[in-house]
């Protein structure tokens, strides 16, 4: 399972900054500045997020148990709900994508808690 958080996480970055760079270069003056900065809110957390999933693969050697795994898989669904439903919501402006976003919010915030209760 190691190596899995590990290449997703590694994955995760490299989506991440293909599409800041997407961002900024392909969608300024495209977006209106708010959805440009819902964008690049998705990607901030997005890149957070990658990172805390190669930890996560690094503290697998440290740690064991159910926990560290749960905090690895609600990183990754974090990242596909909460950055997903961002860059969906600036590119379609289709606000009802907004209403995914907070669950998104409670798989990072679970992801932290667990990793947290882990350490314990």
């Amino acid at each position: 399972m190691m190596r899995n958080f590990l290449l997703i996480g590694a994955l995760a970055g490299v989506l991440g900054v293909t599409l800041g760079a997407f961002g900024a270069h392909g969608l300024r003056g495209r977006l209106s500045p708010d959805m440009l900065a819902i964008f690049e809110t998705g990607v901030r957390y997005h890149m957070y997020h990658a990172l805390a999933l190669v930890l996560v693969a690094v503290l697998m050697t440290r740690l064991d148990g159910w926990l560290i795994h749960a905090a690895g898989w609600s990183f990754a669904i974090g990242i596909v709900l909460f950055s997903g439903s961002l860059y969906l919501l600036a590119i379609t402006g289709q606000r009802l994508l907004g209403a995914i976003t907070p669950l998104g919010g409670i798989a990072f915030i679970l992801g932290w808690a667990f990793l947290a209760i882990a350490a314990l």
